[in-house]
């Protein structure tokens, strides 16, 4: 087709030199004419890959929406492998097409939002099936963890006792500086708190009550277990996580070495050793901290403390808090160990893992804490 239209905005094309094809541009290429211009444009296809010459020596009107145009005819024409120029360029046109050149840069148009209520509903289901997908994970990690237990139990020379004796001093003995530093504030925060509130009824004897059943029952342990989590826990993630990343994982397998013996299983015993002699010790120090606050702030004295500590406290008030000391070592040291090695390749998924295990670990402890207060409370313990 040689000949276009001659109203306001028009193209035709013209002989060419050197078997090219020039096609003269003129009249108004503004936004009134862009919809006849585009179709037009559209329709001019080159069959050959010669030369191709814009000439804009007749246009009198040019705006942004003609140069669009101009510039993506040419865009398109170069990408099919051919040549395209622009000739007759006043300084004018030439900078508005080398401005729309220049802003030309796709975007990914986004999504349209869905509305409110199916938001929420969506992120609903998908957190109901991201914690069923977790919590299958879990068990079956848990089920493969006591097999490999329970092979250990029958063939005993396969457990690794130096690396149990390792991580039992590196869970346990070097933790006890801090478990021991907050249960003894907590027993003095305890004793400061009950005693302000009880000295309005002259009650203030009861404090040892207050915290002798309040440390040994509850917060020993489950402090101790929270600190182990945040201590312990996230440093099991660490350690797998970085041996996946080295694959120093990949290298046992490959050399026959179960890692779940050599990796999971020390640590996950030396924590449940572990625990309950820390939560003792915790024990020990919450009372301290509690007989010292009320020494200095009450003026009961320690011989009295201890003995209305024996009225106050019955030996199932003791092993309460140490039974469920190796269930929360065991949670503990299973989600830590099966973090690390969820581990990909990359460093960051090892600080995404070992957070994951920190909060993971104190959420299971809390849970398990309060379905063993329910079933204390259900048997009259």
């Amino acid at each position: 087709m040689s000949r276009w239209s001659m109203t306001d905005g028009w193209l035709k094309m013209a002989a060419g030199d050197g078997g090219g094809m020039r096609f003269l541009v003129g009249g108004h290429w503004d936004a009134r004419n862009a919809t006849r211009l585009d179709q037009q444009l559209r329709g001019l296809a080159p069959a050959t890959d010669a030369p191709v010459i814009l000439d804009l020596g007749q246009v009198e009107r040019l705006d942004t929406a003609g140069a669009w145009l101009l510039h993506r005819t040419r865009k398109e024409y170069q990408a099919r492998g051919g040549r395209a120029d622009y000739a007759s360029l006043t300084p004018a046109y030439e900078a508005m097409l080398e401005q729309v050149a220049a802003n030309d840069q796709p975007a990914e148009i986004e999504p349209p939002r869905p509305a409110a209520l199916w938001a929420v509903l969506d992120r609903i289901g998908r957190g109901t099936v991201e914690v069923t997908v977790e919590a299958q994970q879990q068990i079956a990690f848990l089920g493969l963890l006591l097999v490999t237990l329970a092979g250990s139990l029958r063939h005993p020379s396969r457990l690794r006792l130096v690396p149990l004796i390792y991580h039992m001093e590196k869970v346990g003995f070097n933790a006890l500086p801090i478990v021991g530093l907050i249960s003894f504030l907590i027993g003095v925060v305890l004793a400061y708190q009950g005693a302000t509130q009880l000295q309005r009824f002259g009650a203030e004897i009861f404090v040892v009550n207050l915290i002798s059943v309040s440390v040994l029952r509850e917060i020993a342990i489950l402090l101790t277990a929270i600190v182990v989590a945040g201590r312990s826990g996230s440093a099991f993630t660490a350690e797998i996580g970085s041996m996946v990343v080295n694959e120093e994982v990949d290298a046992m397998r490959t050399l026959g070495l179960d890692p779940m013996e050599v990796l999971v299983l020390p640590r996950v015993l030396a924590l449940v050793i572990t625990l309950p002699l820390l939560v003792f010790f915790a024990d020990i120090m919450g009372l301290f901290g509690g007989m010292l606050m009320c020494w200095g702030s009450l003026d009961i004295s320690p011989s009295l403390f201890l003995e209305r500590l024996q009225g106050a406290v019955s030996p199932w008030s003791f092993w309460v808090g140490m039974i469920k000391a190796p269930f929360f070592a065991f949670l503990i040291a299973m989600v830590g160990c099966l973090e690390g090695l969820r581990v990909t390749r990359s460093a960051e998924s090892v600080g995404q893992q070992t957070t994951r295990s920190v909060v993971t670990g104190i959420f299971l402890v809390i849970v398990v804490d309060a379905m063993f207060s329910i079933f204390f409370a259900a048997v009259g313990v």
